[in-house]
């Protein structure tokens, strides 16, 4: 495996692979890996000749109160997962390597990315689909891998490969949980022990929801209700949002009669954690 920095580099080596005929998966990600990107590079791995996994911690998608200068970083412990996994590359650049000193073009939604995590992050996603954007442009991957607790990025990605007609499949991957079922997330690891335990209401919350609708609930207003109930019974907790919404449109739905996201966000002291589940 191989850890390169700069854009030529990469488009060497896909160069190469694609002139043997083989094929090409890319996992995005911010690096500080755990067991959820290890399931996405698996994945990858499983289903295409080469993965390429890019870790850069992406500051156009940081608003300005955001943790940018302390979000985690450990490309050693990183590039032995990914190793350990089975990439064949990382693309590890310098922010000066994707965006030069006059860069200024954008790519921006004008639906998806409205509500939820949009709503109090309003730069959040350009960042998001410029980045990604540049990155399948840099690769030209035959597949991209993303996970499913970022539900929303998920619907946005693919709506923007829709739209840009990119040529590359969009793969969601399942949420990969802890033991007591909290959400894997880099952000986890700001969590004093207290805050860690206070962090399972976001599971719990959904899960409260989710025997609700097995017993045969339907109303989200109702269903909101029973998981605000809950979190805000955790002292550290703070709600952000608690959601349902149309799961291709991310349109507000009052009820459970079509294929349906539930998110949430959720502070835990100063932590911003997020979780869902879909209803299809």
């Amino acid at each position: 495996m191989k850890i390169v920095r700069t854009v030529e580099e990469v488009r060497q080596a896909v160069r190469t692979w694609k002139a043997e005929g083989k094929t090409i998966g890319l996992v995005p990600t911010m690096g500080y890996l755990h067991e959820g990107h290890k399931s996405l590079i698996d994945r990858a791995v499983a289903e295409n000749d080469h993965v390429v996994v890019s870790i850069f911690v992406n500051p156009i998608q940081f608003g300005p109160a955001e943790d940018l200068e302390t979000y985690p970083r450990d490309l050693e412990k990183d590039s032995e997962l990914c190793q350990t996994a089975g990439a064949s590359l990382i693309f590890h650049p310098d922010p000066s390597q994707m965006y030069s000193p006059t860069f200024s073009s954008f790519i921006n939604m004008s639906t998806l990315t409205g509500g939820l995590c949009g709503k109090t992050r309003p730069s959040h996603f350009q960042g998001v689909c410029t980045v990604v954007g540049k990155l399948f442009n840099i690769v030209e991957p035959n597949k991209a891998y993303f996970g499913q607790k970022d539900a929303q990025q998920l619907a946005v990605i693919r709506h923007m490969v829709e739209d840009l007609n990119f040529n590359l499949e969009i793969v969601g991957c399942p949420i990969v949980r802890e033991a007591d079922g909290l959400a894997k997330s880099s952000r986890n690891s700001y969590l004093s022990k207290d805050e860690r335990k206070a962090a399972l209401v976001l599971s719990q919350s959904l899960a409260i929801a989710q025997k609700m609708i097995n017993e045969g609930e339907r109303d989200t207003g109702k269903l909101t209700l029973a998981m605000t109930k809950h979190i805000e019974n955790e002292p550290l907790a703070k709600i952000d949002y608690i959601e349902f919404v149309d799961w291709k449109t991310l349109e507000p739905v009052g009820l459970i009669d079509r294929p349906v996201l539930n998110a949430i966000a959720v502070y835990i002291g100063k932590t911003r954690l997020i979780d869902n589940h879909i209803y299809e």
